[in-house]
This record gives structure tokens, sequence and C-alpha cells, in this order.
């Protein structure tokens, strides 16, 4: 099946929320397995899921035979839903996967989702896999304690503690004052990253950074003034923090106007996509963030055999656009999904294979993926590490790994650069 044609069904999604695909041949299989996907086509986290048309009928064209599990044959109907970035929704849509299409697996691949769509999960005994989001986000809302866990929804990602060291490994490379301002969105991601408890102030005492804290902003401000004259005033040199691509615009243009010039800044969310940094026209060079997947990582898809390269590679070449960080995992996520239904043997019994998943230990195209022995009950985390946008190469802006201490297996493909040095 080609791209076009996948991505021309899937365009539904948009219009219609909600798209079933059928993937059996004519004739289908007497028994079907049914997949119940939710991620955000719409909305303001639409970024996340802009590879999803692409992964989707990469799935479908995988699927269109049906599976084979202990020697039963079996259509497979993937159901997918579009939670257009709402947490409200996503629940809702959950439940309607649970209870009108009877789903034997759900898969949730959006951090606003990951909450109420576990938790439905979580309810009614259907098994679970999400991701994309740091784990402490997904399961202290929740209730959720690390030493137990949760009994029917798994997660895989990094943890902050995880994305902090890969900072810490950033600003520890190049000479600074080790003053740290930061700006935190009043969101569920700023509040996980300026936790005191967990987040970036509760790092920087240990690692001997000075953290200059100018508070939670609203998303949507129009006026950076009193941060920016803080971090002048207390002479800061690291800007870090979570935000989203507007507010970091608007703060970003306003510190260049008010001539506060960091040598380095870090940021969550905002700096994660080429759209974020091709936003800031060139002063988005040399702007440094969390990697958790790109074409450098050495690993490879257990569905195509594709190293990451590959499947960025096939990406650009089918869709015309940039990679972008969400392709391999929610490439990943149909990996353990598939794998997960094979080896329960009975890809109807969800006990079986909500069993699977606790004891699973996957290698996928974002790395090893490992339920089976880990200390947070219900969390495998993957790798991450720290890179810098450069200006140049086959697009406006290419993401370098700079950074690898937390996965030396993972190449460095550039030094970091001060901003004042370029």
């Amino acid at each position: 099946m080609s791209l076009s044609k996948g991505t021309s069904r899937l365009a539904l999604l948009t219009s219609a929320a909600a798209l079933t695909l059928g993937l059996g041949a004519a004739g289908a299989w007497p028994d079907t397995i049914k997949i119940g996907y939710i991620s955000p086509l719409t909305g303001s986290h639409a970024e996340f899921s802009e590879t999803d048309p692409f992964v989707l009928a990469t799935m479908q064209s995988l699927l269109e035979n049906g599976l084979e599990i202990s020697g039963e044959h079996y259509d497979v109907e993937i159901i997918s839903k579009d939670s257009q970035s709402s947490t409200d929704r996503a629940g809702n849509l959950a439940a309607q996967l649970i209870y009108d299409d009877d789903i034997d697996l759900l898969l949730i691949q959006d951090s606003l989702s990951s909450i109420t769509a576990a938790d439905q999960a979580e309810l009614n005994g259907v098994p679970a896999i999400s991701t994309m989001m740091p784990w402490q986000a997904w399961m202290f809302p929740r209730g959720g304690d690390p030493a137990v866990g949760f009994e029917w929804s798994y997660h895989f990602f990094w943890g902050l503690e995880d994305v902090i060291a890969a900072y810490q490994d950033i600003w520890t490379s190049v000479d600074t004052n080790k003053t740290v301002g930061a700006i935190y969105s009043a969101d569920p991601g700023g509040e996980a990253f300026g936790s005191a408890d967990f987040g970036i102030p509760a790092a920087l005492g240990q690692l001997g950074f000075g953290h200059v804290n100018s508070g939670h902003f609203q998303e949507g401000i129009a006026d950076f003034s009193p941060q920016i004259s803080k971090f002048k005033t207390e002479g800061v040199e690291i800007i870090a923090g979570h935000s989203h691509v507007p507010d970091f615009s608007t703060f970003w243009t306003q510190a260049a106007q008010q001539e506060l010039e960091p040598k380095v800044v870090t940021m969550a969310a905002a700096l994660l996509f080429p759209s974020g940094l091709e936003a800031q026209g060139d002063r988005g060079d040399g702007l440094t963030t969390e990697v958790w997947w790109t074409p450098g990582f050495p690993y490879s898809s257990s569905l195509t055999g594709q190293s990451a390269a590959e499947l960025a590679g096939q990406y650009e070449t089918d869709t015309g656009r940039q990679w972008t960080q969400p392709l391999g995992y929610s490439h990943a996520i149909w990996e353990i999904g598939i794998e997960a239904l094979k080896r329960a043997g009975d890809p109807h019994d969800k006990e079986a294979v909500r069993d699977v998943l606790a004891s699973g230990n996957f290698d996928t195209i974002v790395g090893n993926v490992n339920w089976a022995d880990t200390p947070i009950k219900n969390v495998a985390k993957t790798k991450v590490v720290g890179g810098q946008w450069r200006l140049g190469g086959d697009h406006q802006y290419q993401l370098l790994i700079t950074n690898n201490a937390s996965a030396p297996e993972i190449p460095v493909e550039a030094s970091v650069v001060l901003l004042g040095d370029l």
C-alpha cells in the first residue's frame, strides 16, 4: 500500500475525529483483534502526532494480512481516535473504545491523554501502553506509588531525573557561572519541571548551580519583562525551564530587545520540533534541548528491521517533511503492542496480555523497553541525551547530539557551542 493512499484515508481523522481501519484481506478472518489508538491529531499538542498518518499507514501495510498467533489467524482492526489535545475528551474516547468497540489493547500516544485514558483502562481491566510523558507526570497525578504501580496501564519514557541529567551534561561541558534562570509554564509540564520536589529546582542545588526562579507564567502572556529584568540583575548565564513555542518566542524576542544575553538556553517542550526553531528565525541557532530520539540513535525496529536513520529517511522521502522526535516513539508503541499480543498466546485474553507487559523486555527503535526489571512499577525508562540545534544541513535547522553521558552507546555528533560564540 502506498503512503499517499494511507495518508488520504487517515486524513479523515482531522475532520471526523476517528477512523476505523479494517486491516484484514478481503474475506476477513473469522476472528478479529481490535487495537484502540489515541493521539492528539489536532489541538495544542498536534505536533506530537504529525508523524501519525505515516506510522499508521506503515502499520496498515504490515498488518493487512492479519496476524498468526499460536497457530490461529486473526484479522486486525485499528480504531484510531483524535483526542484534540483534550484530557477530558481522551478519557471519554478511551471509555468508548472499551465499551463500544470492545478493544483488546489500548495504545496512548499523547501526554495529555496518558492520565485520563490510562485511568479508563485501569478501571475496566484493559491492557494499556502509553508514552511521551515524563513518568512522574504520568504516575503522581493518578495517585500512583512507584513502589506499587498499577495493574493494567504500562508506560515507557524517561523521567525528569533523566532529562535534568542531560541538561547537566550540556551545562557542565561549557564554561558558565552556573547560574540558571528558569521560566515555567502554568500547566502540567511546567508544574513537573518546576517542582521543588523532583523538578529542575530540586536538582540544581545538588549540582551546585544557582537557581533564579521567576515563578510560573500563564500561557499567552504578553510581557516577560519582569522575568528578564530579574535574570539580568542576578547575572543569569543559563536559561532553562518549560514553555511552549508561542510563549518562548515572546520571551526570546523580548530578551533580545532588552539585551539579555545568556550563554546557554535549554528549554523543554518549545525546542523539541523544527517548527519551534524556525519560529525564532536565525535566533534559534545554538539553542539546546533534551533529545529522546533522532536518526543518530543506534537502534532498529523489531517490526521492519529499519535503523533509526532508515525510518527517518523513509518518512522524509514519503512525506516531504523533516523527521521529528515523536516518530520513533509512535513507531515503538506499535512494536511493543503487537509483540505483546503475540506473546500472550490468546490476544483476547486481557490478563495474559497484561502479564506479558508486566514481565516484558522489548527491543525497539527507541532502545530497550524493560518492565521486567524496573524499580518504578509499570514504568520502563528510555534514553535521553543532550542536543543543540544548528542552522544548516538538509533543512533550516538540524538537531545534533552533543552530550551522551547517560547513554554512551548513542554517538555524539558535535560539541556544544556557546551562544556568544556563534
